[in-house]
C-alpha cells in the first residue's frame, strides 16, 4: 500500500528523456551569476522541456496548473515562479536540485509525475543554471494545485518507500555508440528530454521497466512509440528525418501530434543543429539501421475495395487520392509512420478522436482533423483502417470491428 501513490505518479510522468554523470554538460565551464549562465539557464529550461508541466495555454510563465489526468486522479503542474509563499522563492539552489536529484522539495516528496527519476542524471551545474534562469522570472502569487487522487494513491509518504529499489542513478540505452555526439544525445534525450518517462513501458509498481528502455508505452490515450534504433528503421525513419522532425515537427513520416505536439512546439525546435544531430545520433545509435523499405501485403480485395471507397469518401479531400498528402492541409498517408505502425492503437485513436489544427515552426500548419467515431460505424472504421495498413503501410489488414468498439468506448472525455 505504501508504493500505490507511486505507482499512480509514476504512470502520469508523461511531459516529455537518464545517463551516466559522465556525460557532456553544457553548464560545466560558465560562471555563476553570469549572464552566460542565464542564457544557458534558459536553454536548458526548453530543452528539460519545463513549460510543458509548469505553463497552461492562458496562464503565466511557470506559474503552474496544468493537468496531468490519470485513473488514480489528477496531477497538476506546480508553481515554479520565484514566488516565495507560492512558488520557489524560497528554495536555494541546493534545494532545487535536491528536488531534481532526489524527488524532494525543502517540505515533501514530489510525485513522479515532476520526472525526476530522469532529471536524477541531470549535472549540478544545469541544474544550477536552471534555478538561475527561473529565478530571473516574475513571480507570480498563484498558488499551485493539489493533486486530486483517489485514496490510497493521495499518501504522499509513501514516495519515500518507492524510491528506495526504483530510483537509478542512470537508466538504460536502447541504442550502442561512443562517440561525442552519441554521448552528449544521451544526456539530452534521457536527463534532460526525458523521453523515457513517456517511451519505455512501465512495471507493475509504475516503475521504468529498464529491460526495455523506449521501446513504447500506452500511458495516455495516444501512445508514445517505440523509438529504439529497431523500432525507428521499422517505420522508415532516417536520421536526415529525424532532424527536420525535432526542429519543425513534420516530416515525410508524419507530424507531430496528442504529447509529442507540445514537446516539439516547446522544447525541441529551440535545440541548436548540434543538439539535435546528438539526440538522433543517440536514438539510432553510431550505426544506424537502415530505414525498412514498406512491404507488399496481400488482403481480402472485396474489404480492401469497402476500404478504399471509404477513404475516398472521406479522407481523400485532405491526404490526397494517392496517399501523398497536402502541404498546409494533411500529411500523407504514403509511408506515414502511424500507417506503418505494427499496433494500430494510434490510427484508431486518430480516427475516431481526431486531431487539432496545428501550427509548426516557420511556415507549415495543418487544418484540424475531424473525429470519425460519430459517422462511422464500427466495420467502417475497421475496414478504413485496414486499407491504409496493407495500402501504404506494408501492415496486416487484421484490425476488427471489435478492436474499434472496444477503443471507442474509451474514447478520451
Amino acid at each position: 500500500m505504501a508504493a500505490a501513490p507511486l505507482l499512480a505518479a509514476t504512470l502520469l510522468a508523461a511531459c516529455d528523456s537518464g545517463s551516466s554523470p559522465s556525460a557532456p554538460a553544457a553548464g560545466s565551464t560558465v560562471k555563476p551569476g553570469s549572464a552566460d549562465q542565464l542564457a544557458l539557464g534558459r536553454y536548458l529550461t526548453k530543452a528539460a522541456d519545463c513549460a510543458a508541466c509548469h505553463t497552461t495555454a492562458t496562464g503565466a510563465p511557470f506559474a503552474g496548473g496544468v493537468e496531468l489526468a490519470s485513473p488514480f486522479g489528477k496531477f497538476y503542474g506546480s508553481n515554479i515562479t520565484p514566488d516565495k509563499q507560492h512558488g520557489i522563492g524560497k528554495w536555494n539552489a541546493d534545494q532545487f536540485y535536491k528536488a531534481l536529484h532526489d524527488g524532494v522539495t525543502p517540505d515533501r516528496h514530489l510525485y513522479p509525475a515532476m520526472p525526476y527519476t530522469s532529471y536524477r542524471s541531470m549535472t549540478r551545474a544545469d541544474s544550477d543554471a536552471i534555478y538561475a534562469y527561473l529565478m530571473q522570472q516574475k513571480p507570480v502569487a498563484v498558488p499551485s494545485k493539489e493533486a486530486d487522487l483517489k485514496f490510497p494513491y493521495n499518501m504522499r509518504f509513501g514516495m519515500m518507500f518507492w524510491n528506495v529499489p526504483f530510483l537509478k542513478n542512470s537508466l538504460s540505452d536502447a541504442s550502442a555508440g561512443q562517440s561525442p555526439a552519441w554521448l552528449r544525445g544521451q544526456y539530452l534525450s534521457n536527463a534532460l528530454g526525458h523521453c523515457a518517462e513517456c517511451h519505455s513501458p512501465r512495471g507493475v509498481f509504475g516503475q521504468l521497466d529498464l529491460s526495455k528502455p523506449l521501446a513504447g508505452a500506452a500511458l495516455g490515450r495516444v501512445a508514445a512509440p517505440n523509438i529504439t534504433p529497431a523500432g525507428l528503421a521499422a517505420v522508415g525513419w532516417t536520421a536526415a528525418d529525424l532532424q527536420i522532425f525535432f526542429a519543425t515537427g513534420i516530416a515525410p513520416q508524419g507530424s507531430a501530434y496528442g504529447e509529442m505536439f507540445p514537446v516539439v512546439h516547446l522544447s525541441t525546435q529551440y535545440l541548436s543543429k548540434d543538439d539535435l544531430a546528438a539526440i538522433t545520433t543517440y536514438l539510432l545509435g553510431d550505426k544506424p539501421l537502415p530505414p525498412e523499405p514498406v512491404k507488399a501485403i496481400s488482403a481480402d480485395a472485396a474489404e480492401l475495395d469497402a476500404g478504399k471507397r471509404l477513404y475516398t469518401a472521406v479522407c481523400a479531400g485532405c491526404h490526397g487520392f494517392q496517399g501523398d498528402g497536402k502541404p498546409h492541409v494533411a500529411v500523407a498517408m504514403k509511408g506515414n509512420s502511424t500507417v506503418r505502425n505494427a499496433d494500430p492503437h494510434n490510427l484508431i485513436v486518430a480516427m475516431l478522436d481526431g486531431i487539432e489544427a496545428q501550427k509548426f515552426p516557420g511556415t507549415e500548419s495543418l487544418q484540424d482533423m475531424p473525429g470519425f467515431a460519430g459517422q462511422l460505424s464500427d466495420k467502417e472504421l475497421a475496414q478504413l483502417s485496414n486499407f491504409l495498413r496493407a495500402t501504404w503501410g506494408g501492415q496486416a489488414a487484421d484490425v476488427t470491428p471489435d478492436r474499434i468498439k472496444s477503443m471507442r468506448l474509451t474514447t478520451a472525455q
